[in-house]
């Protein structure tokens, strides 16, 4: 199995990789490239916080509680939130994770469970898609798609560390298969995976419209107001 050390250093140079890549290749500005880097490095040890504790679950969530309520910051703008209650509610989400969602994690997860599966590694992209700032779809697939490949650097690398050379012959491990798959060996968890993924599915197709109608709904009054107030200083 491949340790902390060797999961993080491969997906940090495909991070590296595809954040340079897009930046010279398809003109992505550099913040939104090291951006996409940072979360493919970060993704990589995803997987592990199923393993209920040491270093990939602890770094995972400190990190999440972290980054997660900068990310929603621009999402609180768009609600037209007050800046007292955009800090409050990353606070609240900090706690939330840190605390929350570390214990639930460390209580109902078992190692190479769903989380190691490519239903999971789907999933969080999702997430990442809807986390992303900003209102260029096209930036927040290109984050998300980030978020995905350096997940599955981590099962790609399980699976390949499945296979050993012993006594001159390839043998497999009891590990193989148990990162690359569509289904755990316990039912509801994979019932749970998918319920998430139909759901988070759903919410990502529609999510722009969504953004976009409530937009429409806090600007055109504004325009309305703006217009008459125009036509009040013409008079």
């Amino acid at each position: 199995m491949a340790n902390f050390q060797t999961h993080i250093s491969f997906s940090t140079v495909l991070g590296v990789g595809y954040g340079g890549a897009a930046c010279l290749l398809f003109d992505v500005p550099v913040p939104a490239a090291i951006l996409a880097g940072g979360l493919c490095s970060v993704s990589g040890m995803l997987p592990d916080v199923d393993s209920n504790a040491g270093v990939p679950l602890r770094e995972s969530m400190g990190l999440a509680a972290a980054v997660i309520p900068l990310m929603l910051i621009d999402r609180g703008h768009q609600c037209d939130m007050a800046p007292e209650t955009i800090v409050l509610t990353g606070a609240a989400i900090y706690l939330l994770i840190r605390f929350g969602v570390a214990k639930l994690l460390r209580t109902y997860t078992v190692h190479r469970g769903m989380f190691h599966s490519l239903p999971a590694a789907v999933i969080f992209g999702q997430l990442a898609f809807l986390l992303s700032p900003g209102e260029d779809l096209r930036l927040r697939v290109f984050q998300a798609g980030a978020v995905v490949i350096g997940y599955l650097s981590h099962l790609l690398l399980d699976e390949l560390y499945s296979v050993e050379w012993h006594h001159g012959r390839l043998r497999l491990k009891r590990t193989f298969g148990t990162a690359l798959k569509l289904f755990g060996q316990k039912w509801w968890p994979t019932v749970f995976a998918y319920l998430q993924l139909i759901v988070l599915t759903y919410v990502v197709i529609n999510e722009p419209a969504w953004t976009q109608q409530g937009l429409a709904e806090h600007v055109k009054p504004t325009i309305h107001e703006a217009s008459h107030a125009v036509d009040r200083l013409l008079r």
